[in-house]
């Protein structure tokens, strides 16, 4: 049996709100028109450009929900193939989840609701991105070799039990359901890698654990997304106007004030943190 929108909202838990919006749209939402971009957003090597070309034809959409409309549609169509591949449904479910997530960041830092991850959440209704477990695996390239690319969502769980579940459980996921993707590296560029970071956490920290498990490989410290996933604030924040509620958000605040940053890291999983997983 397919996978119809109304049944996927109930499923994701989207916000009753959105689900409202978009069940308005039904009836003036010409999908013929677009079709030709559908068929490409569900294929991974096509789906940024036909990310793209939509963000072209729905320019005018301020609040972002026809593109949105489209990806929960195409959401629908790539079912299918997870039924096909024999994927557990609580991979789909989890994976497509993102758009709920996203939903509620975008309301904590904003003050409403409007869709802007369509630049991020194409990955996931092409079945470039598979939410498993804690964290999310992506299809990548690095030095021109495959990989997969971990990702670490703002609800993620890290603690050392957790994010170990979640590796053993993708490697075992790649070597069932994708055994002709060839890679040998895991992965990570995140504002959770930074080594400035290092100095501001305790021994015991879940982030740091985390950091343990990769070697560096370079750093950016222009990067300013820790901003918005540290504070849920935009990127332009007055620093003196950002919230100080937890003590990892009240050191960096002290630190930015100091006139220094956190910026970002890229990381490989050390070979030996990958020979722990349990296959």
């Amino acid at each position: 049996m397919g996978m119809t929108q109304e049944k996927l909202y109930n499923l994701i838990q989207l916000q009753p709100e959105i689900i409202q919006k978009l069940k308005l749209m039904d009836s003036h939402m010409d999908m013929k028109a677009v079709e030709n971009e559908l068929n490409q957003m569900v294929d991974r090597k096509s789906s940024w450009e036909a990310y793209q070309r939509l963000k072209t034809i729905f320019q005018e959409d301020e609040e972002h929900l026809r593109m949105l409309y489209c990806q929960l549609e195409c959401a629908c169509r790539i079912y299918e193939k997870y039924v096909e591949k024999n994927i557990p449904v609580n991979i789909y479910i989890d994976t497509m989840k993102c758009f709920t997530r996203f939903m509620e960041e975008c309301k904590k830092k904003n003050g409403r609701m409007f869709f802007d991850r369509g630049w991020w959440t194409y990955r996931q209704v092409s079945m470039s991105l598979f939410r498993i477990g804690a964290l999310e695996y992506e299809f990548k390239e690095y030095n021109r070799e495959n990989v997969i690319a971990v990702h670490i969502p703002s609800d993620a769980d890290l603690s050392l039990a957790s994010v170990s579940q979640s590796m053993e459980q993708a490697e075992k996921f790649f070597k069932a359901y994708y055994s002709d993707y060839q890679f040998c590296k895991y992965t990570c560029n995140s504002w959770l890698l930074s080594p400035v970071l290092k100095p501001l956490l305790s021994r015991e920290s879940n982030i740091l654990s985390f950091q343990e498990r990769f070697d560096i490989i370079e750093e950016n410290q222009d990067d300013k997304e820790f901003l918005e996933w540290l504070f849920q604030a935009p990127a332009d924040t007055e620093y003196s106007n950002l919230p100080s509620v937890t003590s990892l958000q009240k050191r960096v605040k002290t630190l930015l004030q100091n006139g220094r940053t956190v910026g970002s890291a890229y990381g490989i999983l050390k070979k030996r943190c990958r020979n722990w997983i349990k296959v």
